[in-house]
């Protein structure tokens, strides 16, 4: 056997030497084509050696010339696959070990190590176009995916990923998927999930035993039996169910999807009463971006965002006067039906008063199968009741069974619950509402490394996040952590992040309300049986707000910070909800805030929009202004009405907040807009739906120093009586709501500018749920930059309380190394 010089050749030989390089990749490696593209580079080069991976990464050897090996750090990083994230490239010299080839090694495991796992991803053209040739053995097959798209995420049960610890373990490969999966000329080379309609998963239609259509209550829980359609012919006769009106169940990629006809106002009623849902809008899912822009307009960035790889719904507007702001039921299945089929609009029913549509595009083959099929929009909402998590297994389908007429189900099994991600495009770049399939859990990139933190969220909106290096893993979608399943998802979640990602957190992050799920469960955390080694930590709902932003933007420093949202547990006790701050990642100062006003029967309240109206209008103006209202619209019956006033003058059950979003309620139920609400925000979104730019702002107030520990105070008074007049000389809801945005935002404006004059602070971030609001968004946006300020805004993370959790994991890691003397950033001495 010849000597190997470390430079590589054979000694004497005559030949160039032969030299070797060792490299790590880190990142986004593995599930994204990375080996078989790392394997067709190195051949092309004409390189031995060898790729594999590892519980970190992906580790590689390559030996050759001098030339060729150098060569191939470069090419690697410039040709990576689309989807590869390349978050580290460690290069070093090596030992030549003879190789004769390039080869794909067997996986090696590392104990505690780690790497970044790919979310799901949508399906590829090439992929689409091999489902409906006729002549690929793969047509109509609705499993079909390769390196570049496909079930990741979802199917992955420990790393590193390889198809022993996925879900598609228990179907083996055929001669003709193994001889694919073995070819590195073939896009499926070493593609996990591969399957073909041989070897892989199948899907199948059922129904309830009872026989029974119509969702029955008395159909047995969960009992199900076997319709005689199987394969493709199940999807033309779930689609054929769906046009005659009927609820079909659809397992796909995360979850459940409940499906009916978007243009049968009828069916879309129906669903909406058996899922619980009389208000809250529906996502529909068009065929093709053709197809949405028939019903929808839709501009370039809103286009490419459709066809993404990771295929949100996406918030467009609706075509036509009016749509869907039409009372319910005016457009319902009769009218649709005497249109021609394919001008059939989508039903109102979907979106009542809303001038959006949530509107995506298939991105799985099962979904593009049968939505040529059914040739119309479906309805694809989330397969749940209302604010349980999307069920996901047949042992979980008894919490759906009195929903679906029929159940179009595979044998694949979901690991991982992954409800769809929502967005919208303002400004030209695209804004996450819900951050879910596609995004999670791939990491946000955090300003500096952190201890290991768990930060366990909010109530509403609930995610979670993670954090180990410099990575924030915020989890997907959760819910509203309000019910036991909600809770069990996200105990089951966290658990499944702790071992993907090797973690062991020693910090526990959490919001100060008591009374939240999370904090709970935060609280109740030990340490190994040792409470001592976890260090709890709290965070203030809107400080966090603040601080995601901070990260997403990649900043540290102190700015202003605006939080405007529903409510957040304050210092003081008190339901804080419209701040500006003064802060960094490390603290916080108030520094304005709206007055406080108390709301009456607390929660109640925020569910009866017109109780916060009339107790506002009696404690900031006086009775006779609740009499004025009431003969302006203000719906509120005599007996709640003294229940309201008593509450306000006695202060029993009517806690203290400064909520701005209580404040678009307040002004919603005086305009007559809601004056009771079904969902989270429906007034405020309902308000905003009939508002436009250009108004006049209301008064208001500033008064220095009148808050708690000297924060200035927004006096609203002056704003109540100017809307109420405006009502009692004719104006409506869209004058009202026109002007509420535009008094925001002068309020928004008039602060910042006194902060930046005191303080010399001249960035300015935006968060909390009110920025879902574009109106209210762009209106703080273009004021703020037109004086020159600075304005870091959210994209990526929710600004909802889907982004919490990252603002607390930040603090509470900056905290801590604080503590330890470990920071070289100083706090803010200003911040508390």
């Amino acid at each position: 056997m010849p000597r190997l010089a470390r430079s590589g050749g054979p000694a004497g030989d005559g030949r160039p030497p032969r030299v070797a390089r060792r490299l790590r990749a880190t990142g986004v490696v593995q599930g994204v084509g990375f080996r078989p593209f790392v394997y067709n580079l190195a051949r092309r080069l004409g390189l031995d050696g060898w790729v594999r991976n590892t519980s970190s990464g992906v580790e590689i050897h390559v030996e050759g010339s001098s030339e060729a090996v150098e060569d191939f750090p470069r090419l690697l990083t410039d040709e990576k696959p689309p989807r590869a994230f390349l978050a580290t490239l460690d290069v070093e010299t090596d030992d030549c070990e003879g190789s004769a080839s390039f080869v794909i090694s067997p996986s090696v495991a590392e104990q505690w190590a780690y790497q970044l796992v790919s979310p799901d991803i949508a399906v590829c053209d090439d992929c689409r176009r091999e489902l409906l040739d006729t002549a690929d053995r793969r047509y109509r097959y609705p499993f079909t995916n390769c390196t570049n798209c496909g079930p990741r995420f979802t199917i992955i049960e420990d790393l590193p990923y390889d198809r022993e610890r996925t879900t598609m373990r228990v179907f083996a490969m055929c001669p003709d998927c193994r001889r694919e999966y073995g070819d590195p000329a073939d896009r499926r080379f070493h593609a996990e999930p591969d399957a073909c309609p041989v070897c892989g998963p199948d899907v199948m239609l059922l129904r309830g035993r009872s026989g029974a259509d119509g969702g029955n209550g008395d159909r047995p829980s969960g009992a199900v039996e076997t319709v005689a359609d199987r394969g493709y012919e199940a999807i033309v006769a779930a689609a054929s169910a769906l046009r005659e009106g009927r609820i079909v169940a659809v397992k796909g990629l995360g979850g459940f999807h409940l499906a009916c006809d978007a243009t049968d106002g009828e069916a879309v009623l129906e669903l909406k009463r058996r899922k619980g849902r009389p208000h809250k809008p529906l996502a529909v899912m068009f065929t093709d971006l053709g197809q949405v822009r028939r019903h929808c307009r839709v501009d370039d960035a809103e286009a490419a965002l459709l066809q993404s790889v990771e295929a949100p719904i996406v918030l467009v507007e609706w075509r036509g006067p009016g749509a869907g702001l039409e009372p319910d039921g005016e457009l319902g299945s009769g009218a649709a039906g005497e249109r021609d089929e394919a001008e059939r609009p989508v039903s109102p029913e979907v979106a009542v008063r809303q001038r959006y549509l949530g509107a995506m595009l298939p991105y799985t083959p099962l979904h593009v199968l049968l939505l040529r099929e059914a040739g119309r929009p479906l309805v694809m909402t989330s397969g749940n009741l209302a604010e349980e998590p999307i069920v996901k297994a047949w042992d979980e389908i008894e919490r759906l069974s009195h929903i679906p007429d029929l159940y179009l189900v595979h044998d694949r099994d979901i690991y991982a619950r992954y409800d769809d991600s929502v967005a919208q495009v303002r400004r030209g770049r695209p804004r996450l509402i819900r951050r879910s399939r596609g995004y999670a859990p791939f990491p946000v990139r955090l300003p500096r490394a952190l201890p290991q933190v768990l930060a366990c969220g909010a109530e509403l909106k609930n995610t979670f996040c993670l954090t180990r290096d410099d990575n924030a893993f915020l989890s997907q979608h959760i819910g509203d952590l309000e019910n036991l399943e909600t809770l069990e998802h996200f105990e089951a979640s966290i658990d499944l992040y702790e071992r993907l990602f090797r973690l062991d957190p020693e910090i526990v992050a959490y919001d100060l309300h008591p009374e939240y799920l999370a904090t709970k469960y935060a609280l109740a955390l030990g340490g190994g049986g040792d409470p001592s080694r976890l260090e709890k930590v709290g965070v203030q709902h809107h400080h966090a707000h603040v601080a995601a932003c901070l990260v997403e933007n990649g900043r540290t420093e102190p700015l202003i910070g605006v939080s405007l949202d529903g409510l957040g547990y304050g210092d003081d006790g008190a339901l804080w909800g419209g701040e500006i701050l003064v802060c960094d990642l490390l603290g916080y100062r108030r520094a304005a805030h709206l007055e406080y006003v108390p709301l009456a029967g607390g929660a109640l309240a925020i569910q009866r929009p017109a109780r916060t109206a009339a107790g506002w209008l009696a404690a900031l103006l006086d009775i006779a202004a609740v009499e004025r209202a009431r003969r302006v619209g203000l719906e509120i019956g005599d007996e709640e009405l003294t229940t309201v006033l008593r509450q306000v003058e006695t202060g029993t059950n009517a806690p203290l907040t400064s909520s701005c979003g209580r404040l678009f309620d307040c002004l919603a139920a005086l305009a007559g807009v809601r004056t009771a609400v079904t969902y989270e925000a429906q007034a405020a979104i309902e308000l905003e739906m009939v508002s436009a730019a250009g108004a006049a702002p209301y008064p208001f107030d500033v008064e220095e120093g009148a808050g708690v520990g000297g924060a200035a105070v927004v006096r609203l008074g002056a704003l109540l009586e100017a809307a109420l007049a405006d009502l009692e000389a004719g104006g409506g809801a869209q004058v009202v709501g026109s002007r509420l945005h535009a008094t925001l935002a002068a309020i928004v404006l008039d602060v910042c500018r006194r902060l930046r004059a005191a303080e010399d602070l001249n960035a300015v971030a935006l968060s909390g749920g009110c920025f879902q609001n574009r109106l209210l968004s762009e209106l703080c946006e273009v004021a703020l930059e037109g004086d020159g300020f600075e304005v870091l805004t959210h994209a990526r993370v929710p600004a909802n309380d889907g982004g919490l959790a990252l603002g607390q994991a930040a603090v509470a890691g900056y905290t801590v190394l604080s503590r330890r003397g470990l920071l070289d950033e100083s706090p803010d001495p200003g911040a508390t």
